[in-house]
């Protein structure tokens, strides 16, 4: 069986990221999609420059079995994410959850669609991943999480058991969020910190103990 054809929207690092996390049996990235016009990050697979270019790639393809998609974008900006998940989806592109083959994901955990679990992390039991969430390297998420759409896990992060975090939050690099702890929606975690208690919407927190440095506007 051949392996499936699958689109990539974003075209800097995390690009390379998540082709390593791809099986080679079972996907081949067909595109590459960026906002900006800059080099493919792949000698082997074309880039195509925004809206005008995907609407090109999609006349070329003709009638053929339906393709999957990655969103390949890190950092903050989970809206984004989000936004490009339902352009995706828009246009009938399967966004398959993600996983690295030396990740482990728990077998009562659950992956919403696009969702991203990077080599070394983990997804304990009963967590409930939402939307377009990545899970990075080495990262781990605990027993009964829930990770709200278009979080990002940065790597190292440690999340202990049953932590909520709302859509679109990021958990910087190495950052350790105590059990039952509410990471607010769009909330940033420095990288290095230590959360102790609940955080509120739309806060850049850091430090040990992690305290409000300012809101996001």
């Amino acid at each position: 069986m051949s392996a499936r054809p699958m689109v990539v929207w974003g075209g800097t690092g995390h690009a390379g990221v998540v082709r390593e996390a791809l099986d080679p049996q079972q996907w081949r990235i067909s595109a590459i999609f960026d906002q900006r016009t800059i080099p493919s990050p792949f000698n082997d697979v074309p880039l195509f420059v925004g809206v005008d270019g995907f609407a090109r790639w999609l006349q070329a393809q003709g009638t053929v079995e339906r393709v999957a998609g990655a969103i390949a974008i890190g950092g903050t900006d989970g809206k984004s994410r989000l936004q490009i998940a339902d352009f995706l989806q828009s246009h009938d592109i399967l966004l398959p959850a993600i996983i690295h083959r030396t990740a482990f994901i728990a077998t009562t955990a659950t992956l919403g669609e696009g969702s991203q679990v990077l080599a070394l992390a983990a997804v304990c039991a009963n967590t409930k991943l939402g939307r377009s969430v990545i899970i990075n390297t080495a990262s781990s998420v605990d027993h009964d999480c829930v990770i709200g759409d278009g979080t990002h896990i940065a790597p190292g992060a440690r999340l202990a058991g049953e932590v909520t975090v709302e859509n679109c939050a990021f958990i910087g690099t190495g950052a350790i969020v105590l059990p039952r702890i509410c990471i607010g929606r769009g909330a940033i975690i420095g990288a290095g910190a230590v959360v102790t208690r609940d955080v509120a919407n739309n806060v850049i927190v850091v430090g040990n103990p992690a305290r409000k440095i300012r809101d996001i506007t």
